[in-house]
């Protein structure tokens, strides 16, 4: 049997989601299929953590694990860290220097797509619709007069490397402005300022499924706060309704423009595309491509309603890492 380590935790403020992630993966995981491992990655450490709670730590030089004196290796991850450093490119970058195969997309796209600002400078010639936005690194001068005039009042102050909504503010005046840019700063030393989309929120999964490009059922996203915060995506205080209430020719448009960034950005794996429907237009957000697999997150929702189960959806990921074609 292939023994497969799924790595869950993480470097970011994410990590703890990330862990329960990781423990709905080794769940549902076929474990009369593949000898199963639980490898925590923290700043602390990595660890191979057993049955019973025992830490192994993780060679680094070639990720393998020593138990009762064998060394054990394994032939493909299941990358279940969100944020840092297992959604922006380190992780994957990691195991390919290894040629250990793993789940999510490759090192460039996930660099790529953590960034926010990258990803829609890169989407933008394909004529992908994206919100009006203003850059900031940490120690610029501050403009507040200049970026109200250019993104408008209300706005949302994001850090620029960040999930799980951590450091996003809305900003309905401008003596709201500075302390959101602090708040963005806590989590990343690049923001991103956007001009308030009103509209229906929507988030869709992009993933290869037996070989195939496939797209999810669309989630529509209803937030009893002011936007999808994390309050709104953890802690029950939003409605996720899937499928979508969505005219056809907006689901149409949807299933459209997330499938086309799929390809141009040469997509691998999972992804979860967050857009705001503008009389009828799909806004592009954000991509995710380590998306949430906690039985709250979207995704699952979305692939059951495509009746796939979570041991189809999981079992299929290793499968196509396997045989991937490394170069």
């Amino acid at each position: 049997m292939k023994n497969v380590a799924i790595i869950m935790g993480g470097y970011s403020s994410e990590y703890k989601i990330s862990l329960k992630s990781g423990e709905v993966v080794y769940n549902h995981l076929d474990s009369s299929k593949y000898n199963l491992y639980k490898i925590h990655v923290l700043t602390e450490g990595w660890y191979y953590v057993d049955a019973q709670e025992n830490q192994f730590p993780v060679d680094k030089n070639d990720f393998s694990v020593i138990i009762d004196g064998n060394k054990i290796r394994f032939d493909v991850v299941f990358n279940a860290i969100h944020g840092t450093p297992g959604e922006d490119g380190l992780i994957q970058a990691y195991f390919k220097l290894l040629n250990i195969p793993q789940t999510s997309c490759n090192y460039y796209q996930a660099a790529l797509t953590f960034n926010k600002r990258d990803m829609l400078s890169v989407l933008k010639p394909y004529g992908i619709k994206t919100a009006i936005s203003y850059y900031l690194n940490n120690g610029d001068f501050v403009d507040e007069d200049q970026i109200i005039q250019r993104v408008g009042l209300p706005c949302f102050v994001k850090p620029n490397k960040s999930g799980s909504s951590f450091g996003i503010s809305m900003v309905k005046e401008s003596a709201e402005l500075l302390p959101a840019i602090e708040k963005a700063y806590a989590e990343d030393d690049e923001i991103i300022i956007e001009s308030y989309l009103k509209g229906t929120e929507v988030s869709v999964g992009v993933i290869k499924y037996q070989g195939e490009t496939v797209v999810l059922p669309i989630t529509e996203i209803v937030s009893e706060n002011d936007f999808f915060d994390y309050e709104a995506k953890y802690e029950g205080k939003s409605s996720e309704i899937t499928p979508a209430r969505i005219s056809e020719e907006e689901k149409a448009k949807v299933e459209d423009v997330a499938k086309r960034i799929y390809t141009i950005l040469k997509m691998d794996g999972f992804s979860r595309s967050e857009f705001i429907l503008v009389s009828g237009e799909p806004f592009l957000l954000e991509m995710n491509t380590v998306p949430g697999l906690t039985a709250e997150s979207i995704l699952p929702q979305q692939a059951r309603e495509a009746g796939i189960s979570l041991n189809e959806l999981f079992d299929n990921a290793i499968e196509l890492a396997l045989n991937r074609n490394p170069f």
